[in-house]
């Protein structure tokens, strides 16, 4: 039975984002429209089976959500690119999943009449299924205009994420948040493991599993809000 609210999703993109986002939405109750050929489409196709796949301003026509999940540097051109050649609709809603950018990037489909979202969930992709079971234990940040914010915000809960808005003037912060517990975290695991390694532990990074998780685990807990505990009935007695 058809869901209300139910949109067809396009995804151009296929590497390893698009085509989760695009399964995850799909098992919310969307229908996927079609996708764009990307570097892996053996992937793409065991994440997001029976996918269409289309030519990009095809992808555009069949679809009422268009989900932009290419990198970074090719996400202002493509988008400037497809409104000059009129691909863009009104009305329909475009979103991009880059960390660093918010919707200012879109302005040149918003100036076509389409309907402009950024969301981007806090997570590393692997492109596989694994990655539906992490997406519900994952913070989205979401941008967009005011009257449209919460679509946006459904978006990321459909997803399985629970968003978190982030200002257009703090994305470029935001990102460089994001990008240095990324490459910080995988440097000093490469390190720690490669000087392990030298002096003949097996499986470095099995022997580092648990006090890596534990340590990240424990700062995750130092850096979360502190809540005081509210006294008991019986401590609030006058005597």
């Amino acid at each position: 039975m058809q869901r209300e609210g139910r949109l067809g999703v396009g995804i151009v993109g296929a590497g390893r984002v698009g085509p989760v986002l695009g399964a995850a939405l799909a098992g919310a109750g969307h229908a996927i429209t079609g996708i764009t050929s990307g570097s892996d489409d053996e992937r793409a196709e065991a994440v997001l089976p029976g996918a269409s796949v289309l030519e990009t301003p095809e992808v555009l026509r069949r679809s009422e959500l268009v989900i932009l999940a290419v990198p970074h540097g090719e996400l202002p051109g493509l988008v400037a690119g497809l409104a000059e050649a009129g691909h863009w609709q009104m009305g329909q809603l475009v979103l991009h999943t880059d960390a660093a950018y918010g919707i200012e990037v879109l302005r040149p489909a918003a100036e076509k009449g389409a309907i402009p979202l950024a969301v981007h969930p806090a997570m590393t992709f692997t492109g596989t299924s694994i990655d539906l079971r992490q997406l519900a234990a994952t913070y989205a940040a979401v941008t967009a205009p005011g009257p449209v914010l919460p679509i946006a915000q459904a978006l990321a809960v459909e997803l399985g994420c629970e968003p978190v808005v982030i200002d257009e003037e703090h994305r470029a912060a935001y990102a460089e948040a994001i990008d240095t517990v990324s490459t910080f975290s995988r440097q000093i695991v490469h390190q720690s493991t490669g000087m392990l390694r030298e002096i003949g532990v097996d499986n470095p990074g099995g022997f580092l599993s648990a006090l890596v998780r534990s340590t990240v685990d424990h700062a995750l807990a130092d850096a979360s809000p502190v809540i005081p505990e509210l006294p008991d009935e019986q401590d609030e007695r006058p005597f």
